[in-house]
């Protein structure tokens, strides 16, 4: 089986051009594309940026099993405090500018991940975890006066 057919059944739109593709279909061909030279670490920077819910979950799904696939090193840049619980192994938190590593929470979540998963009483501890540490980095940002540069 070929790598487009493991990642999302991307075989079947293999001919179409990227405006008939969906924005899901979209960011799995570019995730893909990255793939396709087997690197030793894959860096995603927000990429399900500006997706609706439903779309984002499938594309978590699709992701997870890619990495089940290609057990890849992902490292995956997001503001969304959910997604990188539910995908990681470790979240590194950062500090407000200059940016640093505040804290690394260990997610220690089984595999495979389901949604489902995320009502759990460790994933929710993870969260909270994650939500103090972003939370104090937002206070101190806020006392300084700092502002978010595009």
């Amino acid at each position: 089986m070929d790598l487009l057919a493991k990642c999302g059944g991307l075989d079947k739109v293999a001919a179409c051009y990227p405006p008939q593709l969906s924005s899901g279909m979209q960011r799995r061909v570019e995730i893909v594309r990255a793939l396709i030279n087997e690197p030793k670490i894959l860096l995603l920077d927000e990429p399900f940026r500006a997706m609706d819910t439903v779309s984002k979950t499938v594309m978590h799904q699709h992701l997870l099993e890619m990495y089940r696939v290609c057990r890849k090193t992902i490292v995956f840049i997001t503001h969304d405090l959910e997604e990188a619980i539910y995908l990681a192994d470790k979240v590194v938190v950062m500090t407000s500018r200059p940016g640093t590593i505040k804290s690394i929470i260990h997610v220690n979540l089984p595999r495979p991940r389901t949604p489902n998963m995320m009502l759990s009483a460790e994933y929710l501890a993870l969260k909270a975890q994650a939500i103090a540490g972003v939370h104090e980095e937002a206070k101190k940002a806020f006392e300084r006066g700092e502002r978010e540069h595009a």
